[in-house]
């Protein structure tokens, strides 16, 4: 489903009570020397905040060992020399392309800003028709309270690029798309040729990001759903990612991630989300599992999507149900909260980085645990069980 974004994106740091490195706690178990057991233990007490070592060492060594104190401090994320502590997201040195990105009121934005609050560079391809509204709207300022950054600085996008997914060449393009007045000023959005500008200007990224679906028919029950309906929300919303993928492997550095956008309506049913966008969402988590097969084994990129609850975005509320999809989440979920672009964000970001390192072909579900849920807790017919809510 499409999205909303938050203010201001929180990058979730974990902090360990022992050492986030393999390799240090590696060391400070296997190393029997005094003069690295010393220098192990150094590194470990700096991570992991142990005040006192003395006791452990006397119950190991004999000789005499001089202590000094060690004082742990937080370091600048602008420092790229520097590794941060703990076990952060940090996505310093890579660049990501983030496709679907045409307001500051989606999960697409939402992605960019996490992704750069980790350190990422961010560049965006926005739909041509939306194109000059976009730019227009960053140049004025009217995102900037949204471009907010935890440590209060913005979120820069390097790079906007015309871009229509559905159209993998100009050959593709009909005549009437091509002499639409909105496509006028444009070129160089086909996928391919997208794929290549960004190859001139960059050289390479490390990120892709799919946040784009469209269903012309969404309104419609499939059952009344027409051929050319279905087969566009199909080639908006799945085939668009298998095409930007295909086009953008080849200059993707190894290790890098991709990321979807899918909803629970692949594997549900939910009435209203018709069209064939349904369909279209089941195809892509299908396509999720194959891609990350190849791509894995041929680029060594990882392939994930993610399953976003629903959320109150310009691009959801023209489907015309998603208050009350928010307010059934709310009441069924496991977690009774509404979900925030942010937390998507924040997922997108563990996926896209080295936290995520085995972590390939996967849904990943980020909608307060309604995906768990067999039944509609709030129908009557549970009236009389004990039920916890939060009123």
């Amino acid at each position: 489903m499409a999205t909303a974004a938050t203010p201001a994106t929180n990058m979730a740091m974990i902090k360990p009570c022992i050492s986030s490195s393999r390799k240090v706690f590696m060391s400070s178990a296997a190393s029997f020397s005094t003069e690295s057991k010393e220098a192990s233990w150094n590194r470990l007490t700096s991570s992991s905040h142990i005040s006192s070592r003395q006791p452990f060492f006397k119950s190991i060594f004999s000789a005499p060992i001089k202590f000094k104190k060690v004082v742990t401090r937080a370091m600048s994320a602008a420092n790229e020399n520097k590794p941060l502590p703990g076990l952060p997201v940090d996505l310093r040195g890579k660049r990501a392309f983030i496709a679907g990105v045409a307001d500051d009121n989606g999960y697409g934005w939402a992605i960019a800003k996490s992704l750069a609050a980790a350190g990422a560079e961010i560049i965006v391809g926005t739909w041509v028709p939306a194109l000059n509204i976009f730019e227009s709207s960053l140049r004025r300022g009217k995102f900037d309270e949204s471009r907010v950054l935890p440590d209060g600085s913005l979120m820069e996008i390097t790079k906007v690029y015309p871009m229509d997914a559905v159209y993998d060449s100009l050959d593709d393009v009909p005549e009437d798309v091509k002499s639409n007045k909105r496509y006028a000023g444009s070129s160089k959005w086909t996928v391919k040729e997208l794929v290549e500008s960004v190859k001139q200007d960059f050289g390479s990224i490390d990120i892709l990001v799919h946040s784009l679906a469209n269903g012309p028919e969404v309104s419609k029950p499939l059952l009344e759903t027409s051929r050319n309906g279905y087969l566009a929300a199909i080639s908006a919303s799945s085939y668009s990612f298998v095409s930007l993928l295909k086009e953008f492997v080849s200059v993707m550095n190894p290790g890098g991630a991709s990321i979807s956008l899918t909803y629970i309506a692949s594997e549900r049913i939910i009435p209203g989300y018709g069209g064939g966008m349904s369909s279209a969402k089941a195809a892509l988590e299908s396509d999720t599992r194959v891609l990350a097969f190849e791509a894995g084994r041929k680029y060594k990129i990882r392939v994930n999507t993610i399953s976003a609850g629903p959320l109150r975005s310009r691009a959801a509320k023209a489907i015309g149900f998603i208050d009350m999809m928010i307010d059934y989440s709310s009441a069924n979920a496991p977690l009774q909260k509404e979900l925030s672009a942010e937390e998507v964000g924040n997922a997108a970001a563990f996926l896209a980085s080295p936290l995520a390192s085995a972590i390939t072909g996967a849904v990943v579900y980020v909608d307060n645990g309604l995906n768990a849920m067999g039944v509609g807790v709030d129908s009557p017919i549970f009236v009389d069980l004990d039920i916890p809510k939060d009123n």
